[in-house]
């Protein structure tokens, strides 16, 4: 990946996610967190993204790796298919919301 390509990747991550690390480690902790997604019998992926996405904020940009930009694009991809699938109404208490959020996006923000 091109040095271009890894500050497009940064900068659409850094718009995508618009929790602080702390915000999201906090409601990873939540039963509204641990209640979505898709999982086979143990910590959805979502939720095991959202505690990955934490690390990511804690990196410096320069000590970030080729597995971290490609984990980067994947959360990038999500969270825009994810909000063009948003719900009428009021998403506050909205498993999708929940969904964005272990993803370490609130659309309400």
């Amino acid at each position: 990946m091109s040095d271009d390509e890894e500050k497009e990747t940064r900068d659409e991550f850094d718009e995508a996610v618009n929790m602080t690390p702390k915000e999201l480690e906090e409601w990873l902790e939540t039963e509204e967190s641990k209640s979505v997604g898709q999982s086979e019998g143990g910590e959805s992926t979502g939720h095991r993204s959202g505690r990955r996405i934490v690390e990511l904020l804690r990196t410096r940009k320069g000590d970030l790796t080729e597995d971290d930009h490609e984990h980067m694009r994947k959360v990038n991809g999500y969270v825009k298919r994810h909000l063009a699938q948003r719900p009428d109404g009021d998403v506050t208490d909205t498993r999708w919301r929940y969904s964005l959020m272990n993803w370490g996006h609130d659309p309400l923000k």
